[in-house]
């Protein structure tokens, strides 16, 4: 079976972004960050809602476009169209829960939920999120968008590892019990 990783920067407050959804305040450079380019490296499919897809529009990303070349991408929005899209990317417009069951019984390797505290959220209440890949950024935001969005669910987790950056970010790797 495979594993749904949330793995996501947040600032010490727990806010994935601020209340616009801008994401100043957290490191662009240092040490952390080739390494989360690499370990993008293990994923071959990516989820995320829509406003999590659109973010990367002000990047340069294209509607209908791959975020990240070498990954499928499942897109999970009641509204989101494409005129064209690529072969990798797909919109998921209803039946969240059992398309993410059947995708986590596909082959393939685990799966990188990217970004979107309201999404990740969702999944989290559906006992859908497996791990925690948590890029703790030296920051405090004060007000955002929560890590988990409106998400209330009590859950346990046991920590897997830790990795200190040079740049003062931490990676903290938890399994969700």
């Amino acid at each position: 079976m495979r594993k749904i990783i949330y793995h996501v920067a947040t600032s010490l407050d727990h806010y994935i972004a601020q209340e616009d959804g801008s994401i100043g305040g957290f490191l662009e450079e240092g040490d952390h960050i080739p390494d989360y380019l690499e370990h993008l490296k293990d994923y071959d499919t990516v989820i995320m809602g829509r406003n999590t897809y659109e973010f990367g529009y002000q990047y340069g990303l294209q509607p209908g476009q791959p975020a990240y070349p070498h990954m499928k991408h499942y897109i999970f929005s009641e509204s989101l169209e494409f005129d064209k899209a690529h072969e990798n990317v797909h919109i998921i417009s209803n039946d969240y829960i059992n398309f993410i069951k059947q995708l986590k019984a596909s082959e393939g390797s685990d799966i990188y939920l990217c970004g979107g505290g309201t999404f990740a959220g969702f999944l989290l209440e559906h006992d859908m999120v497996d791990e925690l890949k948590i890029k703790l950024n030296p920051a405090l935001f004060g007000r955002g968008i929560p890590l988990f969005g409106n998400s209330v669910k009590s859950v346990s987790l046991s920590l897997m590892d830790t990795k200190v950056y040079n740049s003062g970010v931490l990676l903290l790797t938890y399994k969700i019990n």
